[in-house]
């Protein structure tokens, strides 16, 4: 019996290792690689994540708060005497910083028109009040600078040509007429101000070519004195009112028939200008008067009769030119026809 109890207890001991050995197995199946997790725990963790970040922090003691809310809503507020100073600067600058024309120009520009440099001629049965080129060109120069303008002739044409007589010998020449328009280019401080206008302009001569020349130039003139005549009073805006009221002195009042009295220099103007000539000068304005083209010379003595009431009696011109008010005259006529 002993035996056999004995050999029932190895067996026993036998059958019990397996079990013990299947346990230990099972002890050891989490030692495998764990699989990733499935799209549901994700989405799990993901809003459990979500309900933790939205879950309301703990209130803190009211001076502990106060420094957070302060920096979210930004830097503190100013004294009213720092804060006028932006204020200002969004504004913008002084009204003398503003783009433009600067102080000096505009107040040449808003002064009356002298009206030593008003010239008058006869249209018709009128005598009109004019600017010469030259002088619209030279208060362009001391208004706006060498360098702040330029002028651009867009277009230029012939519109009239045929053969006429010339001079008082009636000899064959010719006529033409010309119309041209002209861009003017201002800087004011940062702005660039356009202007146009058109013009026309005839010329006579024995020469064809010559009178071509002389019609051009004339066209292109009297446009760019148009052009110019928006900017004010010095470009000779003010002779378009019939009373000039903005001419400086005010011997010329009522409707054109009064014109007359606009040829009579002030005693301002005849103390500095109304001086004797020296021979030289007055024969070299002579000679230069003698080389004109005959269409030109024929322009200069009709203008010269205007401009110093020489009656159509006189013949001559020649014995006439004696002050410095006539080499004035003389020289613009000149400086326009080159």
């Amino acid at each position: 019996m002993a035996i056999t109890s004995t050999a029932t207890n190895a067996q026993a001991s036998k059958s019990a290792r397996p079990t013990a050995s299947a346990g230990a197995e099972r002890t050891a199946m989490p030692r495998l690689p764990q699989r990733h997790p499935s799209a549901l725990q994700l989405l799990r963790e993901s809003l459990q994540q979500k309900g933790d970040a939205t879950t309301p922090a703990p209130a803190a003691p009211p001076h502990v708060a106060a420094a957070p809310a302060q920096a979210v809503a930004g830097p503190p507020t100013a004294p009213p005497h720092v804060a006028a100073a932006p204020a200002q600067a969004v504004a913008g600058p002084p009204s003398d910083a503003t783009p433009g024309f600067s102080a000096r120009q505009r107040e040449l520009l808003a002064a009356p028109l002298d009206r030593a440099k008003v010239r008058q001629r006869e249209q018709g049965r009128l005598r009109v009040s004019y600017l010469e080129g030259w002088q619209v060109i030279a208060e362009a120069n001391r208004i706006f600078g060498f360098d702040g303008w330029d002028r651009l002739t867009l277009n230029a044409s012939c519109v009239a040509e045929h053969e006429r007589p010339v001079g008082r010998d009636r000899k064959s020449g010719w006529g033409v007429t010309y119309t041209a328009r002209v861009r003017i280019v201002v800087i004011a401080g940062e702005r660039c101000l356009i202007r146009e206008g058109s013009g026309a302009g005839h010329g006579i001569d024995l020469d064809q070519g010559l009178a071509h020349e002389s019609a051009l130039k004339e066209a292109e003139t009297d446009a760019t004195k148009r052009a110019l005549m928006s900017f004010g009073n010095a470009f000779g805006l003010a002779l378009y009112d019939k009373q000039q009221r903005q001419v400086s002195s005010g011997t010329e009042q009522g409707q054109s028939q009064s014109q007359s009295h606009a040829t009579k220099p002030s005693k301002q103007q005849v103390e500095p200008v109304d001086a004797p000539l020296e021979p030289a000068v007055i024969t070299g304005l002579q000679t230069r008067i003698k080389a004109l083209p005959p269409a030109r010379l024929e322009a200069f003595a009709r203008g010269f009769r205007a401009a110093f009431q020489v009656p159509d009696a006189q013949p001559s011109l020649a014995g006439l030119i004696t002050t410095t008010a006539h080499q004035r005259w003389i020289e613009g006529f000149l400086a326009e026809a080159a």
